[in-house]
């Protein structure tokens, strides 16, 4: 895992300015939402859960170069963006600031690298059309980012927090705007907003079936006006099996389509190949 000073780097920034944006969505009651989808072994790996029963958390896949069993298929890294939105995010999406990135998606699909979004409810809730495109999309997989983008823990970087008896509503609640969305089969992985999480964290959410994904690489694309620095920061982390993160939010993470265009020939390039979460976790199960 990386380290708190790296994660506080990016995500102290992002905090403060969630903050700001005050705390009214957390007590509004979640519709009905169904469990997280259930997985299925064929189709969707996940982890088995951790010391009693808790949650299984995952932060990069294995560290070899792919030529294992007279394979060839390269070293592998997961480009990840979380699909920020907090739940009382409307007015401010209303007075025009954009939450989303369509320019990064068709960047993604122009250059043909796969990933995994972690997308919030909310942020489905006000982007539908793209949600399901993006759901539609075989290149793509979304995965939950929580509903509210509200932090698991106290003292978060500043986020506001969700109550303990509310965190598994909170997720599921997310599920229900994707599915609302018109977004088909949402995998059954969980990015904790923040990156913070505790054993109580992971206690609450054991029931959902989920598997909890962080990273072992920060982009440093949340609020960096330098795109540069942001490339160099991911070529300088990634390692076989990495799991980088980003953003595909232009309002906080402005340059982060400029540094894909950057960062995708490039590794490339070092023999890398793009796959989803998924297939990292698969390859961590044994199952490439």
């Amino acid at each position: 895992m990386i380290s708190l000073v790296r994660r506080a780097t990016v995500l102290c920034a992002l905090g403060a300015a969630l903050t700001a944006c005050g705390t009214s969505g957390a007590g509004q009651t979640p519709r009905p939402a169904p469990s997280a989808p259930a997985p299925s072994p064929s189709r969707t790996p996940t982890l088995a859960p951790g010391p009693a029963g808790l949650t299984p958390v995952f932060e990069h896949g294995p560290r070899t170069d792919g030529t294992q069993g007279g394979t060839k298929d390269g070293k592998t890294v997961a480009l990840t963006f979380d699909a920020d939105m907090t739940a009382d995010q409307g007015p401010r999406a209303a007075a025009g600031e954009r939450f989303d990135n369509p320019r990064l998606i068709a960047t993604l699909r122009r250059l043909k690298v796969p990933a995994t979004v972690f997308m919030t409810g909310r942020w489905a809730e006000e982007y539908p059309d793209e949600a399901r495109s993006i759901g539609r999309d075989p290149r793509f997989e979304i995965a939950n980012h929580s509903y509210s983008h509200y932090a698991y823990t106290d003292d978060c970087y500043g986020l506001p927090t969700v109550a303990k008896a509310d965190m598994r509503s909170d997720l599921e609640r997310a599920y229900a705007a994707f599915e609302k969305a018109g977004v088909p089969n949402p995998m059954p992985y969980f990015r904790f907003p923040g990156g913070c999480y505790d054993d109580a964290a992971l206690k609450e959410l054991s029931a959902t079936g989920v598997t909890a994904v962080q990273w072992d690489v920060v982009s440093g694309d949340a609020f960096a006006t330098d795109a540069g620095a942001v490339t160099r920061q991911v070529l300088d982390g990634v390692r076989p099996g990495s799991v980088v993160v980003m953003h595909c939010t232009r309002s906080a993470a402005p340059v982060t389509e400029e540094v894909v265009r950057a960062v995708v020939p490039e590794l490339r390039r070092q023999g890398y190949r793009f796959v989803k979460v998924s297939q990292l976790v698969g390859a961590a199960n044994g199952h490439a």
